[in-house]
């Protein structure tokens, strides 16, 4: 058995962990039930899947397809519900979209990894200008 583990290999997984991180600390910050290392876990997890498929020659669209699935099943833990409300929807979404940050940084795509990491986490921090305005209310 050959080890994959070279100088690309762990700037990917270093990226990812620094990505999640960032769409981490948002929900951090925010006091969310996922927060900086459920984050940071999801996207190195996701990364490392995605570079053992390439390096064993697994198909990516299989195991990308499982992260897929898989992350649903953490995403769900986030969500609940209160009376007439339902709470975690955002969490679950960004832990979806950290799956797939970190998909991109184990193909290698770190331009597009970071941006997509930027986009989520503007959306994620527009929330306190947009309950300001009275848009979001919860």
């Amino acid at each position: 058995m050959s080890t994959i583990l070279n100088l690309d290999t762990m700037i990917s997984l270093l990226l990812a962990v620094a990505l999640g991180a960032v769409v981490g600390f948002e929900r951090e910050i925010t006091h969310k039930p996922a927060g900086l290392r459920t984050h940071m876990l999801v996207c190195l997890g996701s990364c490392l899947f995605t570079i053992v498929s390439i390096g064993f020659s697994i198909d990516p669209a299989r195991i990308a397809a499982g992260i897929v699935a898989g992350i649903g099943f953490i995403g769900a833990g986030a969500i609940w519900s209160e009376k007439d409300k339902v709470q975690g929807l955002t969490t679950a979404s960004s832990l979806w979209a950290t799956a797939a940050i970190g998909l991109a940084a184990g193909i290698g795509d770190y331009p597009l990894a970071s941006f997509v990491t930027l986009l989520v986490f503007l959306i994620l921090a527009l929330r306190r200008p947009l309950k300001r305005v009275g848009l979001e209310q919860h």
